[in-house]
């Protein structure tokens, strides 16, 4: 008896399209109730559609991802969860973008000696390219706040009296507490707007 045919679709963020994924399991006759859409981080797997897909697999179903960092963000992850469903599950993986990775194809030894080292390797690289992303992004926003970016919310306007304020602080006219009373504000932001004060008022 033929098993089930599913679709499992992971975006990162609720701004992401999810269309060509759906096309693609479209194009391998996946029913429409049979497709499984979680649209948040693949952090964890603490996904609500991907835990009622599992839970509805049998031996003998088939499941189509479109690529395999859908299982996980992960090296370890994608190992994890392809061991729970090939092995525990007793389901059919095929990945679209990866043909060599259908569970459906060499079903001997070889086969699936062959299947478990191009996941291993195709996991390796899904993980490893994360990271390179991850450290890329690190490196721009470095480079930014180098170049003077600020990140972050945009300060609060200054009072219409910190003028006066800061120009009386400044000739020990009144304390750094009396000028941020008035300007009511902190002194500590009232010392750390003085800085950047200072700063503008000399270029």
């Amino acid at each position: 008896m033929q098993g089930m045919i599913y679709g499992y679709i992971r975006v990162s963020s609720i701004d992401q399209n999810e269309d060509r994924q759906l096309q693609a399991l479209r194009a391998r006759s996946v029913p429409a109730e049979n497709i499984y859409l979680d649209k948040q981080s693949g952090k964890d797997f603490d996904r609500p559609q991907y835990k009622k897909l599992v839970k509805r697999l049998r031996a003998g179903d088939l499941l189509y991802i479109p690529s395999i960092d859908r299982l996980g963000r992960n090296y370890k992850e994608i190992q994890d969860q392809w061991r729970v469903l090939t092995k525990e599950i007793g389901a059919d993986i095929c990945v679209i973008d990866m043909p060599l990775l259908d569970t459906r194809n060499g079903k001997d030894l070889m086969g699936a000696f062959i299947a478990d080292l191009v996941l291993q390797i195709l996991s390796f690289v899904a993980q490893n390219e994360r990271e390179n992303i991850r450290k890329r992004q690190e490196q721009g926003i470095a480079a930014a706040k180098a170049r003077g970016v600020r990140f972050g919310r945009p300060p609060s306007p200054l009072p219409p009296n910190y003028h006066s304020a800061y120009q009386r602080w400044k000739a020990g006219v009144i304390t750094g507490t009396q000028a941020a009373k008035e300007c009511g504000m902190p002194l500590s932001t009232f010392r750390y707007r003085a800085e950047i004060y200072e700063k503008a008022e000399l270029l």
